[in-house]
């Protein structure tokens, strides 16, 4: 009887070799992977929401190519779009709405959504614990000051680490370099100061939207010079 027993246990209870090899199965690795980047919902999801793919084809021409680059465009830059009637901008603004659902979010929303912030190290440990890590993405980080305080060898410095591996404080990234210096160019001297700051604003404006819609770092060296 005790080795009959034994063996009905032995019978309802699972292997333990497959009990171990069930439980890294259960682990979500695909889901942590993906959680390491933003995810980008195409444009071309629109037609599930009535939008023609005309349509769809002219908000590429206008280099739109997101719902929620289509959010972040206002009615009157829609308008400027060949073809766009009053109506149709509509119609396109209400489909978005209903992609993306209200604006409004909880804390733990806006901590999920904080999840993808990639922080790219600056070389030095002193300057990443003030900026809680280093320059972060999906926002605009601005250097200033005096001559020679650092502002290009920092600049410098980002340039080599931004392409590093994820590992080594990089993202894997590109760069794009001297946005400044085209507008210096192009406007020179205090007569066009003030329209060379309203371009620069825009193009500032382009940046931040751009950071927020695919989770890129925008390190403003525009490097203000401090003058006295």
């Amino acid at each position: 009887m005790p080795r009959a027993a034994r063996q009905a246990d032995s019978d309802s209870m699972p292997p333990p070799s497959r009990a171990a090899s069930e439980v890294p199965q259960a682990t979500p690795q695909v889901d942590d992977d993906a959680n390491e980047v933003a995810p980008f919902d195409p444009v071309d999801d629109l037609q599930q929401h009535g939008i023609n793919v005309q349509d769809i084809v002219k908000l590429k021409g206008a280099s739109i190519f997101t719902i929620s680059g289509v959010n972040m465009t206002s009615r009157r830059q829609l308008l400027k779009i060949k073809g766009f009637s009053e109506a149709k901008v509509e119609k396109i603004k209400e489909a978005v709405q209903k992609m993306i659902g209200s604006q409004f979010a909880t804390g733990l929303q806006v901590s999920d959504k904080r999840k993808h912030v990639i922080t790219i190290s600056t070389g030095s440990k002193t300057v990443d614990g003030i900026l809680g890590g280093g320059i972060q993405s999906q926002s605009i980080s601005e250097v200033y000051g005096e001559f020679r305080t650092g502002k290009t060898q920092l600049a410098h410095t980002m340039c080599v680490i931004t392409q590093l591996p994820f590992d080594m404080g990089g993202a894997e990234g590109k760069i794009v370099d001297s946005i400044m210096a085209l507008f210096r160019t192009d406007y020179s001297g205090r007569g066009e100061l003030s329209e060379r700051q309203q371009k620069l604003a825009q193009m500032l404006s382009k940046l931040a939207k751009l950071a927020e819609e695919f989770n890129v770092d925008g390190f403003a060296l525009a490097l203000n010079k401090s003058l006295n």
